[in-house]
């Protein structure tokens, strides 16, 4: 509290956001971002089904595959997306207790056997807000590079800035993921992710940011 408190009297903007949420240890940070976003939006209903046991469920992180598992639960998958139950407990089960090896290995498996990714399935009503969210869990889950690139073009696409996006992740994901990141955003843009920065950021706050990529470069 009091170092915040130091940093809110010397600091301002979108430079102080950034140190706010440098600071912290990993886990008190995604607990205040997680905090605070149920705060600024109603997560009743659908959503409360899939946000709660996805930041409370044991997952197992390690590289191991249950093979046995594969295609059950591909199956099951399809079977409820089908059904349109998008919200049904084994739906919500897989996603948020499967390592992200089991999870890749069903739904590669779910793309072979039935002809097309399992985000497909869920894009038949584009403006559905739960379907929007299980989309972007399952690539977040699956392809954290790819989901987070995304997020970082979209804001700095176009006039403007989004600062708030991308002060998060860049400062989220600067110890987790950030190399895969960049690889992709070069890949998918062709251009560096310092370099798109240096054009939408500058002074104090472009120097933080550049900081916590450069040695990822």
């Amino acid at each position: 509290m009091e170092l915040s408190k130091a940093l809110e009297d010397e600091l301002s903007g979108d430079f102080l956001r950034a140190m706010l949420l440098w600071t912290p240890h990993p886990a008190e940070r995604d607990a205040w971002l997680a905090n605070e976003a149920l705060i600024l939006k109603d997560n009743s209903g659908h959503r409360h089904y899939l946000l709660v046991p996805l930041v409370s469920a044991y997952r197992y992180e390690g590289a191991e595959v249950d093979m046995t598992l594969v295609n059950p639960e591909a199956t099951i998958l399809h079977e409820k997306i089908s059904e349109k139950a998008y919200n049904h407990e084994e739906i919500i089960r897989i996603l948020t207790t499967r390592s992200k090896a089991q999870l890749n290995a069903t739904l590669q498996h779910y793309n072979d056997q039935f002809g097309h990714p399992i985000n497909k399935d869920l894009k038949k009503n584009p403006k559905d807000e739960y379907l929007r969210l299980l989309r972007a869990s399952i690539k977040c889950l699956t392809c954290s590079e790819k989901y987070f690139e995304k997020a970082l073009r979209l804001s700095m696409k176009g006039l403007g800035t989004t600062e708030e996006t991308l002060t998060r992740v860049i400062v989220t994901r600067a110890e987790v993921d950030m190399k895969k990141i960049m690889e992709q955003y070069q890949l998918k843009n062709g251009v560096s992710l310092a370099q798109d920065i240096k054009g939408d950021t500058s002074g104090d706050y472009l120097a933080t940011l550049l900081s916590l990529i450069d040695h990822h470069a």
